[in-house]
């Protein structure tokens, strides 16, 4: 029996809660209930990072702000290590301007009254007894709470807790109902770690591996996970048997610091540890080009970024179907460094492979080729003139 300060018996608590869904033209951004399914198999023991005795709460359809409210209070009273996991729709209230998590049935219109008012989970876990609390998020923003983000540049839940996650923007399409990329990251990571690591290490190995979408609110940031997961780059690509020293975060960490050679450098000597290793058309060796595109739109490159993101996106069609996430990522991030481009004769170039792509993608919004045939166009057009 462990005992804490006040000599009360240590008890941990894993609350799970699943918001509303985020749908954008008919294709799921997140499904909140299909990441409660897949959290709630791993052990409490597990997710708290502990072996205390412990509860699990699952709050999945909730209608009313106060019933959630009421749960999230329960387990901040517990004296032990917490675990609150939040998934869904963060969306704004327009007459008070506060950032609310939608719950099942909250529309634009009633989002006062239907929706957890995002203070109170600050609120509430300020209060806590001692003991860790970890927060992790798996967001998408709707149109109306995206500026705010932006304005914040960050997601506060509470100064006490650790806080992990990813707030995905509005403007993503999405794919078929299934778990979350960052979910399932997270997950599979804690699965097959011998040991478990620390949250930090889920987080920057899910972020990694997730392919997120351009633009994401990613807490902590990437700067603040080199600082903390990866103070000293590796001198080569060497992976000891048995075990991943993740080199991602401090890449990204790189990037975000403006050394941006050093950054392009480092992944390319992974990218051609994994071609090795792995083979030229394995998933490991696609995902290491899309760390490459992102680190080139990071630098400025949107030429190199470009062509990275189409040829991801193409080498995905080919083992993957036309409305997976993974595909839908590269196709949102080829597009948005196209668009980026102010190089016409580069556009031009690459503009033909991009429309090949977008044409692929039945899920893909229409309007979006539709802009982008019409952008090359003009592009064509301009041909020859000064």
């Amino acid at each position: 029996m462990q005992i804490d300060g006040a000599g009360r018996q240590q008890r941990g608590h894993v609350l799970l809660i699943a918001g509303d869904a985020a749908v954008r033209r008919r294709a799921v951004q997140v499904a909140p209930s299909a990441n409660l399914a897949a959290l709630g198999v791993l052990p409490a023991s597990a997710l708290l990072n502990s072996q205390v005795p412990s509860d699990t709460t699952y709050l999945d359809g909730a209608r009313d702000p106060n019933t959630v409210l009421m749960r999230l209070r329960a387990a901040a009273a517990t004296p032990g290590p917490l675990l609150v996991y939040l998934s869904g729709r963060l969306t704004l209230d327009r007459r008070g301007h506060g950032l609310h998590l939608a719950l099942a049935g909250t529309t634009a219109s009633t989002v006062r009254y239907t929706a957890l008012p995002w203070d109170w989970l600050g609120t509430e876990l300020a209060a806590r007894p001692a003991g860790p609390t970890t927060v992790v998020l798996d967001l998408v923003a709707d149109k109306s709470a995206w500026p705010v983000l932006q304005e914040y540049g960050s997601l506060p839940a509470s100064p006490s807790a650790e806080v992990y996650g990813v707030v995905v923007p509005p403007a993503f399409a999405g794919g078929p109902h299934q778990v979350s990329a960052y979910t399932r990251h997270w997950i599979d990571q804690l699965r097959r770690s011998p040991t478990r690591p620390a949250n930090l290490q889920l987080h920057a190995f899910a972020v990694g591996a997730a392919a997120l979408p351009p633009g994401t609110l990613v807490l902590p940031a990437t700067r603040e996970l080199g600082a903390t997961a990866a103070p000293q780059a590796p001198q080569a690509p060497q992976a000891p048997q048995g075990q991943t020293p993740d080199p991602r975060p401090h890449i990204h960490a790189l990037a975000s610091g403006g050394r941006h050679q050093e950054a392009a450098t480092l992944a390319q000597a992974w990218e051609q540890h994994v071609l090795q290793t792995h083979g030229y058309t394995s998933p490991e060796a696609t995902h290491w080009a899309e760390i490459r595109a992102d680190l080139a739109r990071m630098a400025g490159n949107y030429r190199s970024a470009t062509q990275l993101w189409i040829n991801a996106g193409h080498t995905r069609l080919e083992q993957q179907s036309p409305d997976a996430p993974e595909v839908l990522a590269a196709a949102a991030g080829a597009l948005y460094c196209w668009t980026q481009l102010k190089d016409q004769a580069a556009a031009r170039d690459s503009g033909p492979e991009l429309v090949r792509l977008l044409r692929a993608l039945p899920s893909l919004e229409p309007r979006l080729l539709r802009l982008t045939q019409q952008r090359l166009e003009v592009l064509e057009g301009a041909v020859g003139t000064p």
